[in-house]
């Protein structure tokens, strides 16, 4: 299958938007969709799950931690059934307006800290899993991580994920900063050019490593997503 495009959508609050979600619709194959706990609020995500299914792209749920003003990305401690709970509450919210739209579930991509903290702890990615196999749907992660570990033991379908926007550290791990900053498009395009080619991420130390992935992400809150996406997609098209 060739690699799909996704990105995080509907990161706003009623009057208050953070992403570029209308430019990118055209561009991606798939929108994880804020369900509230982070960013979203009820109006925006109906509106958001109305234009992705306009556009044809396939909707999943992006639940985040329930920190708006840290926008979910502020680490928490939670037990597992507090994970599940959380990540359930915002599913099902999100999916009574899929319902509404018509449009089924395709997956669910946790969003921000928690997206670490369940890459991290097999007991909080199994919590996901529940909530996963509840709906019949696959679970997007980084590739080596208990993301795919746990959801190979549960039998829930796995999408591997790439990130050109966000730096990466010597281990594996993303660089995440408190607020979105802009990344040149060329650095973007590169970063897909090499993974898709040869399979490999230059890190912050100038190491590479080696990256699997189903799927390539662009943050829609970056200032420049736009153009990040577009410089991306001519990319794989062209792979």
């Amino acid at each position: 299958m060739p690699v799909s495009l996704n990105s995080d959508m509907g990161e706003s609050f009623g009057i208050h938007s953070f992403g570029n979600d209308d430019a990118l619709l055209p561009l991606v194959d798939a929108a994880n969709i804020a369900c509230g706990f982070h960013a979203g609020d009820p109006v925006g995500i109906h509106q958001t799950v109305a234009k992705a299914a306009a556009a044809g792209v396939a909707v999943g749920a992006h639940p985040g931690l329930p920190d708006a003003v840290g926008f979910g990305r502020r680490e928490m401690k939670l037990y597992p059934e507090e994970v599940r709970d959380l990540v359930l509450y915002q599913v099902a919210a999100l999916k009574g307006y899929l319902d509404a739209e018509g449009v089924p579930l395709r997956h669910i991509k946790p969003h921000g800290s928690l997206y670490g903290m369940v890459a991290r702890d097999s007991e909080l990615m199994n919590a996901v899993c529940d909530v996963a196999v509840q709906y019949g749907v696959p679970v997007y992660g980084m590739a080596g991580t208990a993301h795919e570990h746990v959801a190979a033991e549960r039998g829930v379908g796995f999408v591997a994920e790439f990130y050109v926007d966000l730096g990466y550290r010597a281990d594996g791990s993303l660089v995440i900063a408190r607020r979105p900053h802009a990344t040149p498009p060329s650095l973007a395009a590169d970063r897909a050019r090499l993974a898709l080619a040869d399979g490999l991420v230059e890190t912050d130390s100038g190491k590479r490593l080696p990256v699997r992935f189903d799927s390539i992400c662009v943050h829609s809150d970056t200032p420049n997503a736009v153009d990040v996406a577009t410089a991306v997609r001519q990319v794989i098209n062209s792979a």
